[in-house]
């Protein structure tokens, strides 16, 4: 299809629906900075291939907002589409929320897939859009909808970061959040971002380009630790190791059913800016929310020495690398 062909099989949905205005990230379920193919749902409904910007389409006109690295490559793309370049920040362009707020009309209704939008964002939109008396669906993928042969899932091998390039065991890592957890009054951690559970378990994958991360979600306790992660990117040694270190597996998708059985009496600590809407409005009401930084995200900033030792190697390597590569290009 083309891209006018994705956003009229888009709107036409939309009305099956009852969405005014929909909105697409470029987000994959963990806010991630560079997503896998499955996720590119933008990139396939409107063409512009970009690793940052967000489409917004209503059932007569559609936007992407992007920003000043891609105003020129964005603009090439877009032509023809029907979509509108909102060039981010430039001089009468308004902001995705500024638009939403002038376009939805009261009684009209957005929508977006609260998997690819992170719980703070989703919230600022649900508050203002609300006061407007405009309504917000998180429970709806429109573009996997109609999205003909959609990539899988990525579900490359997961392999163990050996202590010698990390410098610290992931049982250190975990005795650490949960002393931080403590201190916060917190029965669980609940982590989603790819990068902090990378560091923090002292695994590595490939569902990423250019990413050493796996497409996963932890929930830890004080006494348990859930990793859910697809079950055919783990081999058995894989499963042993973690076994060891007292780290139960599940399938990557059932994080959503599980949270909604925590019990009335729990605590969750979670980073609300790197959360998904989705996953936090599968909490139950009663379980106590507790916001904050992800500690990970604090520890990980700090390098022990082997770490540090480990980057300078790396970059004289990068260094002969770009040199060489250099010397063939003018040689």
């Amino acid at each position: 299809m083309t891209v006018k062909e994705r956003i009229a099989a888009l709107r036409a949905r939309m009305k099956e629906t009852g969405i005014d205005a929909y909105l697409i990230p470029t987000d994959d379920f963990h806010g991630s900075e560079y997503v896998g193919d499955y996720f590119k749902c933008r990139e396939y409904i409107s063409g512009f291939t970009g690793s940052a910007g967000t489409l917004v389409v209503t059932l007569d006109e559609a936007g992407l907002w992007t920003d000043g690295r891609y105003f020129l490559q964005a603009a090439k793309q877009l032509s023809g589409s029907g979509i509108t370049l909102m060039r981010e920040r430039q001089p009468g362009v308004p902001s995705i929320e500024e638009y939403l707020k002038t376009t939805l009309k009261k009684g009209e209704t957005l929508g977006f897939d609260g998997r690819c939008i992170m719980a703070e964002y989703a919230d600022t939109l649900i508050t203002q859009l609300n006061a407007l008396g405009v309504a917000v669906r998180t429970d709806i993928d429109l573009p996997g909808a109609v999205w003909e042969k959609r990539p899988l899932l990525s579900a490359q091998a997961v392999w163990p970061l050996p202590v010698e390039y990390a410098g610290e065991s992931s049982e250190s890592k975990i005795k650490r959040v949960r002393e931080f957890l403590s201190e916060k009054n917190a029965q669980y951690l609940l982590l989603t971002s790819l990068e902090d559970i990378a560091w923090l378990l002292n695994m590595r994958g490939n569902d990423v380009e250019s990413t050493p991360v796996i497409l996963s979600y932890l929930l830890l306790g004080q006494q348990e630790i859930i990793w859910y992660v697809q079950e055919e990117c783990l081999s058995e040694k894989i499963k042993i190791l973690l076994e060891m270190q007292g780290i139960k597996n599940a399938p990557y998708a059932q994080i959503y059913e599980d949270v909604k059985k925590l019990p009335e009496e729990a605590s969750v600590y979670y980073d609300k800016a790197a959360v998904n809407t989705a996953l936090v409005s599968a909490l139950p009401d009663k379980v106590k929310k507790i916001e904050g930084v992800n500690p990970t995200l604090l520890f990980k900033a700090k390098k022990n020495p082997v770490e540090v030792e480990n980057e300078r190697k790396a970059h004289i390597k990068d260094g002969v690398a770009v040199t060489k590569f250099i010397y063939w290009l003018k040689k």
